[in-house]
């Protein structure tokens, strides 16, 4: 057993070594040879969570690009704030309120957005909830609420868009995770569950697309900053090229 225990640990630090020149290679050749920015100009930007945080300065910065930006948000004051500051630089951007942990509620939104604005060619799936807690002094209800907005939302909003994606060939879906999707973390059980979940759906999606033959590199998850978050400045840094 020792020695069989030897054997895997030196194969997985050889991978890990393969791995890390792999990454390390491809950032001296992006270094170098950046990749083009996209141009948003004129995609219909839906991103739930925008009345605050993460949501909000992807907002702004989505607005400064040129993307119609649609802000979701089950507070209605601070998603009009965000949507008062895109178009206060100018920027295009509409607000709507949705509990995105209602399925129903996501559908009629949806068909709303395509009547008044058009169809959303891409998705940022934004909003999230992080109890900090030891598991045992969580209740319930706050278990079943962070999976509802942390995972089975953003099913439901991909359900929702996706379709149109695929008829048009056209769109991007993006998740929010975090380090607490990579590693597990005390006091987050329930969160780092929901992380990985995402991380697991989204690769799972991207495999789905590839078989079907579509173009499924508008699949993407990303890892933000820890909080408290300048998104703002880390855009401007260069990550629309991302």
């Amino acid at each position: 057993m020792k020695v069989y225990q030897g054997v895997m640990l030196a194969v997985e630090i050889f991978i890990l070594a393969i791995k890390m020149n792999i990454t390390w290679t491809l950032a001296v050749i992006q270094f170098f040879f950046p990749p083009e920015p996209k141009n948003v100009k004129g995609e219909i930007i839906l991103i739930t969570g925008a009345g605050h945080g993460m949501g909000r300065e992807m907002a702004l910065r989505f607005g400064k690009l040129g993307g119609v930006v649609v802000c979701v948000d089950i507070n209605p004051a601070g998603n009009k704030e965000t949507v008062d500051m895109v178009k206060g630089q100018e920027g295009k951007a509409h607000a709507y309120q949705c509990d995105v942990t209602d399925r129903n509620a996501i559908n009629e939104l949806a068909e709303k957005i395509r009547r008044e604005i058009g169809d959303v060619t891409m998705l940022v799936n934004n909003a999230g909830i992080m109890p900090c807690k030891p598991l045992l002094q969580t209740s319930d209800t706050e278990i079943r609420t962070v999976f509802e907005v942390n995972v089975l939302a953003q099913l439901w909003l991909i359900q929702a868009f996706l379709p149109h994606m695929m008829e048009t060939n056209h769109g991007h879906i993006v998740a929010m995770s975090s380090m607490a999707g990579v590693v597990g973390l005390r006091n987050l059980v329930p969160y780092c569950g929901t992380k990985y979940a995402v991380r697991g759906l989204m690769e799972a999606l991207h495999e789905e697309l590839r078989e079907d033959k579509r173009d499924f590199s508008g699949i993407c998850r990303t890892m933000p900053r820890a909080v408290p978050l300048h998104l703002k400045d880390f855009l401007d840094s260069g990550l629309e090229a991302q």
